[in-house]
């Protein structure tokens, strides 16, 4: 069994800065990643300074290629399956029946999007159904945009879409559970509440052309924000009984500590704000918060 100082699960942006952050302290540091960012369909990249409108695909290559220039650093390509802690060590097990040990262990393994049953949705996920307007919303200003969401969500949602277009309607796919209060005052800023089930997206390779609705009516459209639910990717609630938020989060401290010590999470597993500039800024962080208290036990 090979052991290191730390092991990182997830190598994409977030597990990726960890690991610069930790390669440039001369630490051994394993990284494992099953290659599968939750972005991989997004076409390009926006609000990140230097690498506006680039390919997910291009930042993560290059980060790969300049994180695999520090020595001290090992890449492992499989999923984990699960981990444990022993003594004062941590102990992951992968797809592959492999075992390997380290002092630390940082999370930074994204979410999963659990996406509904609509013919279309996913093909078009993170190309013409978005979840964030910072990093999607100046591309398709003024343009006609849905919501699809329902309650307060929805409702917080609509007053921050309203900022990018007027053109606006707020899909429930089903009987809306909006309040009087949050009904009236949507339109009074005439957002449309459309209450019919969608049936299916019709699109042209991810770029949504118009809504199918099980009534047989269509709507056509140019973008779609959806806010989903979503799952972690790893069971550490489970295994090490990490603190959970309301929310599904993984609960950190200012320093992107866990509730278990040794144990670091950072990246779209602990906050609600999705980007690729706060997953790199998060998992840099953590990474020499890890070698800190690193520093601290050996000194």
């Amino acid at each position: 069994m090979k052991n290191f100082d730390v092991i990182i699960i997830g190598g994409s942006y977030s597990g990726l800065s960890a690991g610069m952050a930790l390669g440039r302290s001369l630490r051994n540091v394993l990284i494992i990643d099953s290659g599968k960012p939750c972005n991989r369909q997004t076409p390009h990249t926006h609000n990140f300074l230097t690498q506006d409108g680039r390919t997910p695909k291009e930042i993560s290559t290059i980060a790969r290629e300049q994180v695999e220039k520090y020595d001290t650093i090992k890449f492992h390509d499989g999923v984990v399956l699960k981990t444990s802690k022993i003594d004062d060590n941590f102990e992951v097990e992968t797809d592959q029946a492999e075992k390997f040990t380290a002092k630390k262990l940082i999370i930074a393994t994204g979410i999963k999007d659990i996406q509904p049953n609509i013919p279309g949705f996913a093909e078009c996920w993170g190309i013409s159904v978005l979840h964030c307007p910072y990093c999607h919303g100046y591309e398709v200003k003024n343009e006609t945009t849905g919501i699809f969401a329902n309650g307060d969500i929805a409702f917080e949602f609509s007053k921050m879409i309203l900022n990018w277009t007027k053109d606006l309607t707020l899909f429930t796919n089903g009987k809306s559970s909006l309040n009087e209060e949050q009904t009236q005052k949507l339109q009074e800023k005439s957002i449309n509440i459309n209450e019919t089930e969608i049936e299916e997206i019709i699109h042209k390779n991810g770029q949504i052309q118009k809504l199918i609705f099980k009534n047989g009516q269509e709507f056509l459209l140019k973008a779609l924000y959806a806010k989903i639910p979503f799952q972690q990717n790893i069971n550490i609630s489970e295994d090490l009984g990490c603190e959970m938020t309301e929310q599904g989060f993984i609960k950190v401290d200012p320093f992107q500590k866990t509730n278990i010590y040794g144990l670091y999470a950072c990246g779209d597993n602990v906050t609600m704000m999705r980007s690729v500039s706060n997953a790199i800024a998060q998992g840099n962080f953590a990474g020499a918060m890890v070698n800190k208290e690193l520093v601290d036990e050996q000194f």
